[in-house]
């Protein structure tokens, strides 16, 4: 089988004043040690230039983008570009996460362009996908889902679809409390890889790292991980808090070694 990336990736959301992006950022470069998994510190746009300052030398320490905008620039009072982004040393962009698509009206359309525009740039899109509630309890998550994926992810070439890092998170899981039973994420990551392998190839669908975001915490993370099909995590909560992240982070390189 072949050998997929281990990520973990810290969304900080909209969260952290300056001199606390600061500290958090010293204390995870301080903590972390040489591995396999991939860290990504996604934190809000104030915090980009610092933290690249910070994390810059450590291999395994990577800077990610919250959202940017699906044009190059322009007239877009408030929003942030792809090549904004990669100016301050970002190499992931996270596009499609819930509250975006929820509370900002972000189609599969738009989300489109947007990864697009991120390949174009270079850079490693992390798309998120993940039903609602309602959706779960009618038992239909995989058509949900998988009209995301199609959507906005299938008119992509091979070549490019291979830049790609899925997220899947069940939105009745976000910041929640709950989470998904590692079963439960185990079936729907082997189902977007049965996707991926219908509409591409099995090699392919082998190939891409698909995360599972949604109340992951230090205390769920190793099983999670230690899933076939789960390739690490998008964190939120647990990612504002060193001590948590990094046993998260440990986490995953326990499944690896596994």
């Amino acid at each position: 089988m072949t050998k997929r990336a281990r990520i973990v990736a810290g969304n900080w959301k909209m969260n952290m004043t300056y001199p606390q992006g600061r500290d958090l950022t010293l204390q995870i470069v301080n903590s972390l040690q040489p591995s396999e998994t991939v860290v990504v510190l996604c934190p809000p746009f104030i915090h980009l230039q610092n933290t690249y300052t910070a994390i810059t030398g450590i291999s395994n320490l990577h800077l990610g983008g919250q959202n940017c905008h699906e044009a190059e620039k322009g007239a877009f009072t408030g929003e942030v570009s792809v090549d904004m982004l990669a100016s301050c040393g970002c190499k992931f962009v996270i596009l499609g996460h819930s509250e975006r698509r929820e509370y900002f009206g972000e189609s599969d359309t738009l989300l489109a362009q947007k990864i697009d525009r991120v390949l174009e740039a270079n850079l490693t899109p992390i798309f998120c996908c993940g039903e609602p509630l309602a959706i779960r309890e009618e038992n239909t998550q995989d058509a949900y889902v998988a009209e995301q994926i199609k959507n906005s992810l299938f008119h992509l070439s091979a070549d490019q679809l291979k830049k790609i890092v899925i997220a899947y998170e069940p939105i009745w899981a976000i910041g929640t409390g709950k989470t998904a039973s590692p079963e439960q994420a185990q079936e729907m990551h082997h189902y977007l890889r049965s996707l991926i392998a219908k509409q591409y190839s099995d090699e392919l669908a082998q190939s891409i790292p698909i995360l599972y975001g949604g109340s992951v915490k230090p205390a769920n993370a190793l099983e999670l991980f230690s899933q076939p099909d789960v390739d690490g995590g998008l964190v939120g909560g647990a990612s504002l808090k060193a001590e948590d992240f990094m046993s998260i982070i440990n986490s995953s390189n326990k499944a690896l070694d596994a």
